[in-house]
C-alpha cells in the first residue's frame, strides 16, 4: 500500500512505556499515519472523545487502568475504530478475552517492524471491508418507485423487517402506498408462498368486522346458514394486512390484542378457541398515539402493533420522486391505452411540481390516467390538467398574505381535491371533522 493512502488515517497509540510508544509512532509516521499518543487509559478515553480515530493500538497492562477496559470502552462507544492489542505478557486467556470484546488483532511484544505493519494493515483492511458493507445502499425497492431519502429509509426498514415475523405498523397519509409496503414485507419474506390477505377495516361496518375477521359458525346469527372461515383463518401461515386499523372499535381492538398475544381467537358463535399463525401488518393514516391519549385506541394494542414502525413520506416531501412517478404512470397508461408516446410540457411539469398533492401517489396516478385518456394530442400541457389544478399551477404565491387567507385557500383546495367530502378532507388536513366544520363556518366556505 502506498504512503499517501495513509495520510488521513488517525491512529491512537496507548502504552505506559514511552519507548514502546515512540517506536510505534516513529514507524507508523514513516508510513504516513497521523499518530496520537497516550500513556494511560484515562488520557486515551479523553482523546477518543475529541478525535475521530481509525485505529487504536493499546497495551493490555498499564498503571491506572486495564487495557481490556479501554478495548471494551472503544468497541461499545465508537463505530468504525479498528483495535490492535499489544502485550508483553501473552496469555491465551488475554488474547481470547480481548478479541471477544472487540479487538481485531493481538500482537505480542517484542515484534518486528514488519509484523507491526502487517497487523495494522490487516486491522484497517477489516474495518474498510466492514464500512463498505454497512454503507452499501439498499438498491432493492420492491417495485416501489422513488429514490428520495425518505423512501431509502423505508426500503432499509423493509429489508430488515421482511425476514422476520414481527408485527409492523405502517404510518402515512392516504395514497402514500401503505399496501405496497405491506406486500413488500410479505412477498420478500420466508412465508411469501402463503396467503397475503388485505383487509380494509374502515370499509367494513364494525358490526360485521368480527365475523369477517374471525369467521362464524352455522346458526351464530340470523342468516348464518353455514360455517364460514374468516380472514385470519384464510391468512394462516401468511400475512394479514389490517388497513385503517384506527377505525376499529375498542371492543374489536381487545379481540385483535388477544390474537396478537395468544395467537388464538373465537369464531363468532363458537366457544372453542382456534390457533392461528399469522403475521400482522397494520396501517393507519392518523396518529394512533393521539387516539390513545383521547381514549379511542388501546395503548397495549398500540405497542403490540408498533414493534417495527415504517413512516411513509407524503409525495410533497419526496422531491424528484414525483418526476419518476410521472414517467412511470405516463408510460404505463400510454402502453395500456395503445396511445403514441406522450410527454408533459415544461409548464405542466412546473405546475405539477408546485402542487401540494394532498391525495399523494394515488391522486397523481389517477390524474395521469385521466389526462392520458382525455389529452387531444401527444403533449400534455396545463390546459389538459383539471381546472382546480390549473389554478394551483399558475398562481403566484406571495409571502405577504395573512395566515388566515392561506389557510382558507388551502382548505378550499383540499375540499375541491376530495369532492367536498368532509371526512376525507379532515383526514388529509390532519384535523377532526368538527374542527374542519368550525373552520368552514369561520371562512364562510360551503360544501
Amino acid at each position: 500500500m502506498k504512503k499517501e493512502e495513509f495520510v488521513a488515517i488517525n491512529v491512537l497509540v496507548v502504552d505506559d512505556s514511552p519507548e514502546s510508544v515512540e517506536l510505534i509512532k516513529r514507524n507508523l509516521q514513516s508510513k504516513g499515519y497521523a499518530i496520537y499518543t497516550a500513556h494511560n487509559v484515562q488520557s486515551a478515553i479523553k482523546l477518543l472523545g475529541s478525535v475521530a480515530f481509525d485505529l487504536l493500538i493499546t497495551d493490555l497492562q498499564m498503571p491506572g487502568g486495564n487495557g481490556i477496559e479501554l478495548v471494551r470502552h472503544t468497541s461499545e462507544n465508537y463505530k468504525g475504530i479498528g483495535i490492535l492489542v499489544i502485550t508483553g505478557f501473552p496469555s491465551i486467556q488475554g488474547a481470547v478475552e480481548s478479541i471477544k470484546i472487540g479487538a481485531e488483532e493481538y500482537l505480542v511484544k517484542s515484534f518486528t517492524d514488519e509484523e507491526l505493519f502487517t497487523a495494522v494493515e490487516r486491522v484497517l483492511h477489516k474495518m474498510h471491508k466492514q464500512a463498505r458493507a454497512s454503507s452499501k445502499p439498499a438498491m432493492q425497492n420492491f417495485g416501489i418507485i422513488g429514490h428520495s431519502e425518505g423512501m431509502k429509509k423505508v426500503y432499509n426498514t423493509i429489508n430488515k423487517a421482511k425476514p422476520t415475523r414481527a408485527t409492523v405498523l405502517i404510518q402515512g397519509e392516504s395514497g402514500t402506498g401503505k399496501e405496497l409496503v405491506a406486500r413488500a414485507l410479505h412477498y420478500g419474506g420466508q412465508a411469501s408462498a402463503a396467503p397475503f390477505v388485505p383487509v380494509n377495516c374502515g370499509g367494513i361496518p364494525d358490526a360485521l368486522l368480527e365475523s369477517e375477521l374471525f369467521g362464524y359458525v352455522k346458526g351464530a346469527f340470523t342468516g348464518a346458514t353455514e360455517t364460514r372461515a374468516g380472514f385470519f383463518q384464510t391468512a394462516d401461515g401468511g400475512t394479514i394486512f389490517l388497513d385503517e386499523i384506527s377505525n376499529t372499535s375498542l371492543a374489536m381492538q381487545a379481540k385483535l390484542l388477544r390474537v396478537l398475544q395468544e395467537k388464538e381467537f373465537y369464531m363468532v358463535g363458537s366457544k372453542k378457541t382456534l390457533k392461528v399463525n399469522v403475521r400482522v401488518v397494520a396501517a393507519t393514516n392518523v396518529d394512533l398515539m393521539q387516539l390513545v391519549k383521547k381514549g379511542l385506541f388501546r395503548e397495549d394494542l398500540y405497542y403490540r402493533l408498533n414493534i417495527i414502525s415504517i413512516d411513509l413520506p407524503p409525495l410533497r416531501e419526496r422531491g424528484d420522486d414525483l418526476l419518476e412517478l410521472m414517467d412511470f404512470f405516463l408510460s404505463k397508461y400510454v402502453h395500456e391505452l395503445g396511445k403514441p408516446p406522450m410527454k408533459f410540457t415544461p409548464k405542466a411539469l412546473r405546475a405539477m411540481q408546485a402542487y401540494a398533492w394532498p391525495g399523494n401517489v394515488r391522486e397523481l396516478q389517477n390524474l395521469i390516467h385521466r389526462v392520458v385518456i382525455l389529452a387531444e394530442d401527444n403533449s400534455i400541457d396545463i390546459p389538459d390538467l383539471p381546472e382546480s389544478f390549473r389554478f394551483s399551477g399558475v398562481r403566484t404565491k406571495g409571502l405577504d398574505r395573512p395566515l388566515e387567507d392561506v389557510e382558507r385557500e388551502y382548505i378550499q383546495d383540499a375540499l375541491a381535491a376530495h369532492k367536498n367530502n368532509i371526512s376525507k378532507t379532515a383526514i388529509v388536513l390532519g384535523i377532526d371533522r368538527k374542527t374542519l366544520r368550525d373552520k368552514l363556518k369561520k371562512y364562510k366556505l360551503s360544501v
